[in-house]
């Protein structure tokens, strides 16, 4: 009876270990994945995303794909990293090293490098089968309220205009 007990209880702790690195996906809910990745594996800080290139993202006859598509996708891998509700992009630097085509895959590996208060520094890099095409570091701030919801205030107590500065 004590070891039927035992077994019993090893297998909550192994269920329970393995829920503990469930993440919920907690930013970022509407994006169409379409346009910018489909998750692949995600854990805390850690986003691993699926860009397939669709029609809409050539940008001419030969089937090159724009890079705003290639920049949207690696700026929603790194939100989803960092997995706040209301992280917002204040910074990035990017390299597009190779380009992508019609019918590539390009495979996201995002991992947060950096934390020190609400920012957040997040490396993304990604991949078309074993060749980089793009690199990136992503800076990143977790506001209290969403950023179109905030009310900033300059130095004297007023309000500010439009495309205020949230760091």
């Amino acid at each position: 009876m004590a070891q039927e007990e035992q077994i019993e209880e090893e297998l909550q702790i192994d269920s329970y270990n393995e829920n503990e690195n469930e993440v919920m996906l907690s930013t970022h809910e509407r994006v169409n994945p379409d346009l910018c990745g489909e998750i692949l594996v995600m854990e805390r800080g850690y986003i691993e995303t699926r860009l397939r290139t669709i029609p809409e993202m050539i940008a001419d006859d030969i089937g090159l794909i724009h890079g705003g598509f290639i920049f949207g996708a690696a700026d929603y891998a790194a939100m989803l990293a960092v997995n706040e509700k209301n992280v917002v992009l204040v910074a990035s630097n990017c390299q597009f090293l190779s380009p992508v085509k019609f019918h590539d895959e390009v495979k996201f590996v995002a991992k947060v490098r950096h934390k020190e208060g609400r920012k957040r520094n997040v490396h993304v890099e990604g991949h078309v089968l074993d060749i980089k095409v793009f690199e990136g570091e992503f800076k990143t701030v977790v506001t209290e309220r969403h950023v179109l919801k905030l009310h900033l205030l300059d130095e004297d107590g007023e309000n500010l205009s439009e495309g205020a500065s949230i760091v």
